[in-house]
C-alpha cells in the first residue's frame, strides 16, 4: 500500500511511464512516508484527442495533462503532508510533461483501514498485529 494509478495525456510511451511511475513513487516515499516494496502503480496513456479541459481536448489546446489518484490509508498523513505532497507531484509533472495543463489533477483518496489492504490482509489487520 499504496496503490498509485497515474492518467498521462499523449501516447504510450514506456520511458515516460517508467518516470512518472519512479517520480511518483519517490515522492510517496519521501512526503507520506510509505514503504516501496508496497507501492503499486499502473500508467495508463490518453490520447490527447481523448482528454478534455474546458469543453476544448488537449491536442486543441497544444497541451499535456496528468491525473494521479493515490489510496492511502487514512489518518496514516496529515493534511499538511498532503498538501506538500500535491504540490510536489505537480511540480515534478510539470517538469516532466511539456506545455502541463494547470488543470492537472492529484487525488488522495483516504481509505478506512479496515476497507482496504493487499495480499489478502485488511490495513486494519495489519495495525492489530503492529500491537500499535
Amino acid at each position: 500500500m499504496p496503490h498509485t494509478v497515474i492518467h498521462l495525456s499523449g501516447e504510450a510511451d514506456a520511458l515516460l511511464a517508467r518516470r512518472a511511475a519512479d517520480t511518483v513513487a519517490e515522492l510517496t516515499q519521501r512526503v507520506l512516508g510509505k514503504q516501496l516494496p508496497v507501492i503499486a502503480t499502473t500508467v495508463q496513456f490518453i490520447p490527447a484527442a481523448q482528454w478534455f479541459v474546458g469543453g476544448a481536448s488537449l491536442a486543441e489546446l497544444n497541451q499535456s495533462a496528468f491525473h494521479l489518484d493515490i489510496s492511502i490509508t487514512d489518518e496514516t498523513n496529515t493534511k499538511a503532508e498532503k498538501a506538500r505532497y500535491v504540490r510536489e507531484v505537480h511540480a515534478a509533472f510539470s517538469a516532466l510533461l511539456e506545455r502541463l495543463h494547470p488543470v492537472s489533477y492529484i487525488h488522495l483518496i483516504d481509505a478506512r483501514a479496515a476497507a482496504y489492504g493487499y495480499g489478502g490482509r485488511t490495513q486494519e489487520w495489519r495495525h492489530q498485529q503492529a500491537g500499535v
